[in-house]
């Protein structure tokens, strides 16, 4: 898995598990789900995206997810 498809589906997962959060604890946690959206609004324009270096650390491979 490269990570490009990492940063997908972590992205997914914190927005669903934040979306779940603010049904059952309290509605401050789509506050976490507008940020995880502005980090993928503004990685998109400048290409900068913190979690892709955090994964760079880890070993995960770069490379084309999609093709």
């Amino acid at each position: 898995m490269t990570i490009d498809r990492f940063i997908l589906a972590v992205a997914g997962s914190f927005i669903l598990f934040s979306v779940i959060l603010s049904f059952a604890h309290s509605p401050y946690w789509l506050f976490f789900t507008g940020f995880v959206g502005a980090n993928l609004l503004q990685s998109a324009f400048t290409g900068f995206c913190p979690m892709a270096v955090i994964l760079k650390k880890f070993g995960v491979k770069t490379g084309v997810a999609f093709g």
